[in-house]
Order: structure tokens, then sequence, then C-alpha cells
């Protein structure tokens, strides 16, 4: 397949948001619809713009409840990843627990939650790292199961112990697996951490997040400005993942397949 023209990767996305605003403009002025039902882009900018500084004080508490989950579902999620793919006795005991516990729904353990880990960022970062923890251990397994066979032949035919095979072989063949999951742990960690602060946050001392913010213009029935916080949510999580993609470039350009077949 030809490379797409840069300028055409940036036009294409830019093309289809006119359109996407441009039908929204179309859907306000065919049903005559009230700000306070369906603001338009520019209500929610001009909203934004009048509480940016509530905004951005809920942004920076939200950021390190997601930040706080996610680096914790990185670090356990990646040792968790290595144990299972170490061991298949414990692959066979331990992840069919992992599924149940993945699939029991965050809202169902939020009042455990809240009892144990206590509300507050605590709360939050448990329940992020809840939502953003399974990805990345799926993922990353998958990547030490998924080393090349021929590869973990040689090293067998060179007695490497098995401590050797997974620090020299498995974990540098699985990195794309494993960030991967980062990206997408990545994008549920904001979720994750604005609804922990919508079920166990509080606003004590001004230290509310963007989930407090959606409890309380919602109640206020400032629709413009719950649009102007989903703004700033999506915001936020692009700031995640642009980061993980820096890691990803970092980590990977110089040698993967990924990479290398875009410089030709």
């Amino acid at each position: 397949m030809k490379k797409m023209p840069r300028l055409l990767v940036w036009l294409l996305p830019l093309a289809s948001g006119l359109l996407f605003v441009a039908i929204w403009y179309g859907v306000r002025l065919v049903t005559g619809l009230q700000s306070w039902i369906l603001p338009t882009p520019l209500e929610i900018i001009a909203a934004a713009w009048r509480e940016r500084q509530a905004l951005l004080a809920a942004v920076g508490h939200t950021a390190v409840g997601a930040a706080g989950g996610f680096l914790l579902a990185a670090v356990v999620g990646f040792g968790t990843a290595l144990l299972l793919g170490l061991s298949r006795a414990l692959r066979s005991s331990l992840y069919p627990w992992l599924l149940v516990l993945q699939m029991t729904p965050v809202i169902v353990l939020t009042p455990i939650i809240s009892l144990w880990a206590g509300p507050g960022l605590p709360g939050i970062i448990t329940i992020t790292w809840l939502i953003s923890y399974f990805p990345i251990v799926a993922n990353l397994t998958q990547g030490l199961l998924s080393t090349d066979r021929n590869h973990v032949a040689l090293f067998r035919m060179y007695n490497a112990s098995r401590f050797q095979e997974l620090r020299r072989l498995r974990v540098p063949a699985a990195m794309p697996y494993y960030l991967a999951g980062l990206r997408i742990a990545a994008t549920l960690a904001p979720i994750g951490a604005i609804f922990g602060e919508y079920m166990v946050g509080n606003s004590s001392g001004g230290t509310g997040g963007l989930g407090y913010l959606v409890y309380s213009y919602n109640t206020q029935i400032k629709i413009p400005a719950l649009f102007a916080t989903a703004l700033t949510s999506c915001l936020l999580g692009f700031s995640f993942v642009a980061v993980v993609a820096w890691l990803n470039w970092a980590v990977l350009h110089k040698w993967h397949d990924s990479f290398e077949r875009n410089d030709h």
C-alpha cells in the first residue's frame, strides 16, 4: 500500500470534524432545540471560558488521580503478566480469577472500595487502577506467550535459564503488546478517575475534580458547562494517550517493524 501524504493525514480528520460541526448546527437549526438541551460548539467554548478557573483546577486534580491509577496499573500489571507468562500453573490458577475481577462492574465494588481505601484520592486511584489494570495484563501476557518459537528453541539449545529467556527474549519481544495495553489503559484512566470522583470523591478544600463538576453542573442544569467539562475530559485523555504514543516511539522506533516500514 502506498504511504498516505502527510498533508492528507491532517486534512482528512479536519474535514470530518468540520462536517460533524456542520451537522451539529444543522440539527440545532432544524429542531429548534434550546441551548440547555443541545448547546452549539460556540456556546460550549464560551462556557468553557467562563468556567476556566474551575475547569483548570478540576482537571489538575483529575489528572493526579488518573496518573496515580494508571502508573499503579502499569507496574502491577507488568509484574502480574510476568508471573503468568513464567508459569503455566500460575496462569491456569490466576487468569480465570482476573477475568472474574474484570467482568465485575466497578460500580458494584465502589462501596467496598470507599470502605477499604477511603473516600477522596485513595478511592479514586483504586477505581482507576481497577479499570486500567486488565488490558495491560492481558496484552503483555499474550505478548510473552507469542514469542517466536524458533528464538525460544535457540535459547533453550544454549541452555539459557528460564529467567534469562524471560529477560532477554520474551520481555523485549512483548514490548509492543505491553505498550498497546498501556495505550488502552491511557484512554481508560481519565474515565476511571472521573467516575471515581463522581462516586467516592469529595470537594472538601476545593479539591473536587471533573467528576465533581459533572455532578455540580448537572444539578444546576448548566448544560453548556457540562459539555465543556466533557471537552476538558477529552483533552485530558488525549494528553495521556500522547504520552504513551511518545513512549511507544521512544522504545520501538529503532528496531520494531511498525516504525521501520514507515521509513521506506
